[in-house]
């Protein structure tokens, strides 16, 4: 079952979802909007090696915005912070912004439960498409879940500062 707007701000309010910061405003029906954060990373590999750290290269979002280029993965994050210990968490575009031909994220769009932190966007586009700081560019859902909990405490990307670009390497190492 999907969490209503209404049901979100009291989740929040009663410390079940943590959306930090938090402004009633950014409520849907049955989502809550999640801004872009001004900074990008973008891959300065030629190749991508999913066995090695990759080199990243930071973008500052000037206030007068970015154009975006297609054919590029621009990984981004969201400027508000999330947690729950409760609740699935699911991120999806905004129809406005998908309507540019913007994509938000390409696979990351599930959440655990018991993840902290930022949430990093991997952004494509179709044409070039002018972005600005602050936008409301995508929206996180909550579903209700059934079943003893594995809570997502020690992931790689637990409790992060920042845009993470892939730590796929980890996976190599750990095998």
């Amino acid at each position: 079952m999907i969490l209503s707007g209404l049901e979100i701000q009291k989740q929040v309010e009663a410390s079940k979802i943590c959306i930090e910061p938090f402004n009633p405003k950014q409520v849907n029906p049955n989502s809550y909007n999640l801004r872009l954060h001004n900074e990008l990373l973008v891959y300065t590999d030629e190749v991508l090696d999913m066995k090695k750290p990759l080199n990243t290269e930071q973008i500052m979002i000037p206030e007068d915005g970015l154009v975006l280029q297609p054919g590029k993965l621009y990984l981004g994050r969201t400027y508000e912070k999330t947690s729950t210990n409760y609740y699935v968490p699911m991120l999806e575009g905004r129809s406005s912004i998908g309507r540019l031909g913007l994509y938000i994220h390409v696979t990351a769009g599930f959440g655990d439960i018991g993840f902290s932190g930022f949430w990093t966007l991997e952004i494509q586009c179709v044409q070039p498409v002018k972005i600005y700081p602050m936008i409301e560019i995508c929206q996180i859902y909550y579903h209700s879940i059934q079943g003893e909990l594995s809570p997502y405490n020690n992931g790689k990307y637990q409790n992060n500062t920042g845009i993470q670009p892939s730590l796929m390497h980890r996976d190599f190492e750990n095998r």
